[in-house]
């Protein structure tokens, strides 16, 4: 497979002073108390883009203080007048779509069309979160007694605090800052040290829409020292993390000193199932779609497919046809559907699972193999790939890819691959592809998982709810549920 060459166009940089991008603050762009830098590369070149602040502790302590100081006014608004900053951010990011997305390609390396159809879903979650903003609803519940009412409120839980992660920089952003706001909170985000540039550009278009100063504050840097920050300070009500289980285990361990709320979305281990029934170019498709958007880099994305016998030579004739259609190379590159993995770490991990695959009697069917780069790229590029007679004590079924390569296994019977696909301690989300309506509610509901797509590789969206089941995390993202984990609930007992 061919990798297509690279043509960044020239970018704005956001929140640029003095040496690089700074840290945002009260609306206002401040250089770090640290003094130092860091260098954002492309992905794909290793160019360096820009440098940003690289915040420590004193700075996420300023921007609590921003946050805390902007709570009482913000939360005391109506919800209605909450929701119009947040909608004008939402049109701000599609009037600059194509800005926004080439600043994603830059920094994170996805292909130019999932960068700008990112910036569609991460403007959806602010414009869905302004209209639930007036839908913040209490409750009367009927007394015992003929003198007393009994009132349920839904309060701002405070100031918030959210860490993002790379591989979706704007719309993992948005589906925090937005509910949180619309619920009355405040909120400092601390996002990925590869991929900042997209917080910051949001960050201008909040000021631009007029969100008051201290209601968004961005601190980049180190992660850990500004996590623990955010879990050390009373003032920090609610901490949503978007990350691996690893990390949100360590958070949820550093919660218990002030009792902060955690929203975790954690790690995946997704099955896609074909049962024989299956529509097989939809099922195809999907695969297609789930596997290798953002060169497999999701957290929802298939990781591991069960494709029933009465099909599975069918199935694995049409996949690989279509898996070596995929054009590999620059996200700047209109024709690519695959680019650079994230970092040299990323790839290292693909390898060892293909390694660990082949060792343990798997076959490589197609790729296998980094791409060998053009001019002006580095060796980060995976052929597309798919692996055949796979087992379950592989490292590719057992753990996250968290690349370009598909491994495939054959099952026969229904509660064969249902107790398969729930062998796992992570539970976020689930596929399968079936025509049989009975079967489907069966499989729906007996999968563990938070979300399944049944005949929908692409289930993701503003309005539902996001989560996983088990170690895949706490809480949900999304909707009506996503405002819930933003709000107090309150029992007022009124004396007549």
């Amino acid at each position: 497979m061919s990798i297509a060459p690279a043509g960044p166009p020239v970018l704005h940089i956001p929140g640029e002073i003095g040496e690089g991008s700074g840290l945002l603050v009260d609306n206002a762009w401040r250089a770090p108390v640290t003094g130092t830098w860091l260098d954002i590369v492309d992905p794909a070149t290793d160019a360096v883009i820009t440098r940003v602040a690289r915040g420590g502790a004193a700075d996420a302590r300023l921007a609590i203080d921003a946050a805390a100081a902007a709570l009482p006014a913000w939360k005391a608004l109506a919800g209605i007048e909450r929701g119009r900053p947040l909608r004008r951010m939402a049109d701000l990011m599609l009037r600059d779509e194509e800005r926004l997305g080439h600043l994603m390609t830059a920094e994170q390396g996805k292909p130019i069309a999932e960068a700008r159809g990112e910036i569609r879903y991460a403007a959806g979650f602010l414009s869905w979160s302004a209209e639930e903003a007036t839908r913040v609803y209490g409750e009367t519940v009927p007394a015992f007694v003929a003198d007393k009412r009994i009132l349920v409120l839904r309060q701002p839980a405070g100031v918030a605090a959210a860490i993002t992660p790379w591989n979706f920089p704007a719309a993992m952003i948005t589906r925090k800052l937005g509910p949180a706001l619309a619920a009355g909170c405040t909120m400092v985000v601390k996002p990925a040290s590869q991929t900042p540039l997209s917080a910051l550009a949001i960050g201008e278009l909040a000021v631009e829409a007029g969100l008051p100063a201290g209601v968004f504050n961005i601190v980049t840097g180190v992660a850990g020292e500004i996590a623990d920050v955010f879990l050390g300070d009373p003032r920090v009500r609610v901490v949503s993390f978007t990350g691996s289980n690893e990390v949100g285990k360590r958070l949820f361990a550093g919660a218990a000193a002030n009792l902060t709320r955690l929203s975790l979305e954690l790690g995946g281990n997704a099955p896609f199932i074909v049962f024989d029934d299956a529509d097989l170019d939809r099922a195809v498709d999907g695969a297609i779609a789930s596997k290798f958007r953002n060169g497999g880099q999701t957290c929802i994305c298939a990781n591991r497919f069960y494709v029933q016998s009465g099909i599975h030579d069918a199935f694995m004739d049409r996949f690989g046809a279509a898996v070596r259609a995929l054009r590999v190379g620059s996200g700047f590159d209109p024709e690519v559907n695959v680019g650079p993995l994230i970092d040299d770490r990323a790839i290292d991990k693909v390898e060892a699972h293909i390694r660990d695959a082949l060792e343990r009697g798997g076959r490589v069917t197609i790729g296998g193999h980094r791409s060998a780069p053009r001019t002006g790229l580095v060796d980060r590029f995976f052929e597309p790939t798919v692996v055949d007679r796979v087992t379950h004590d592989m490292l590719i079924t057992s753990e996250e890819t968290f690349g370009p390569v598909a491994p495939v296994m054959r099952f026969d019977h229904e509660a064969e691959v249902i107790e398969a696909a729930n062998a796992t301690p992570n539970g976020l989300a689930a596929y399968f592809y079936t025509r049989d309506a009975s079967r489907l509610i069966r499989v729906a509901e007996a999968l563990e998982f938070g979300i399944v797509g049944a005949n929908d590789a692409l289930p993701s969206t503003p309005q539902a709810p996001f989560g996983g089941w088990k170690e895949s995390g706490l809480g949900r993202e999304g909707g009506k549920w996503g405002l819930e984990e933003y709000l107090d609930t309150k029992y007022l007992s009124w004396g007549l």
